[in-house]
């Protein structure tokens, strides 16, 4: 007899599952939960709630309008990620932004990966799956890699396991968070690179800091020349006296050779402006081709 309920419950579909109060699927141990869990159902998107574990914590508006108009004309391609929290009650794991653009556009579902999972491993899920995003800045990345650290417990061999990544990576980009917040800002705004993060927390102090942060926004400077002023820096000269201009002269020569030759060109200057210009090749070929550029302006 409870083979032949089951079985009708079964057939009524997911959404049977859903609807039952009897049948309610909290655990992977429970009945009929492979039957629900891991597969991509279409759910009310009122019925979903943000994730409070959430690791970005920025999102334009000018980007989620934009993957608004492609929902609109291709659909929802990826389904987001859920874990169930209750009857017909679910919180996102990940896919925050196509969930926010398609409530934009007035959808009333959703397709959804369900999953079931606590609230320690519903944080793992997140930061891990967010972590493997193209479009985190640095900070976002960083601060991913201390939350599992911190609050999942994990060492760095574990989480370098988990993610996919060096651990000599993850130091990397947890040094970060030692730059002035400042900094960290400009980094987060996009007016900073990772290389020009990793040059300048090679200096402790925080009003020098945030001196050299203020030549990179107001000259452009490269990372290139950032590594530069601070090695003059930590040498104790002022970064007056490590003249940024002729800085900014060897890297726009750089770019403008890169550019002439269709190749990548290293310019290494020493501190008396003596120096060298490289410029490597990949075979006899490339090595003409470059050839004839140059004999182009004799």
């Amino acid at each position: 007899m409870v083979k032949k309920n089951k079985k009708q419950v079964l057939g009524r579909g997911l959404s049977a599952l859903l609807d039952d109060p009897e049948r309610e699927i909290n655990s992977p141990s429970n009945d009929n939960s492979d039957e629900l869990v891991g597969k991509v159902i279409d759910l009310d998107i009122d019925k979903i709630e943000v994730n409070p574990y959430q690791p970005r914590t920025q999102f334009r508006e000018e980007a989620i309008g934009e993957l608004a108009e492609s929902i609109k004309t291709l659909g929802i391609i990826q389904p987001v990620t859920v874990r169930k929290l209750g009857r017909n009650q679910y919180q996102l794991v990940s896919g925050e932004r196509r969930y926010r653009a398609s409530k934009s556009i007035g959808l009333k579902t959703i397709p959804a990966f369900v999953r079931v999972a606590n609230d320690q491993e519903t944080l793992e899920m997140a930061l891990v799956e967010n972590i493997q995003r193209k479009d985190l800045d640095p900070i976002e990345i960083a601060l991913s890699y201390q939350r599992l650290i911190n609050e999942i417990q994990l060492t760095q061999k574990q989480l370098s396991e988990r993610v996919g990544k060096k651990r000599s990576t993850i130091a990397n980009y947890m040094r970060l968070l030692k730059l002035d917040p400042i900094i960290q800002t400009g980094m987060r705004d996009g007016f900073l690179s990772m290389g020009h993060g990793r040059a300048l927390i090679n200096i402790e102090e925080s009003e020098k800091q945030l001196e050299i942060y203020e030549k990179i926004i107001a000259r452009s400077l490269s990372v290139r020349a950032t590594e530069l002023i601070v090695q003059k820096v930590k040498k104790g000269q002022s970064i007056i006296k490590t003249k940024a201009s002729r800085l900014v002269f060897y890297d726009n020569a750089e770019n403008e050779l890169k550019n002439y030759l269709n190749t990548s060109v290293a310019i290494k200057v020493t501190e008396r402006g003596k120096g060298t210009i490289q410029v490597p090749f990949n075979s006899q070929k490339d090595l003409n081709d470059i050839l004839k550029k140059i004999k182009r302006e004799d």
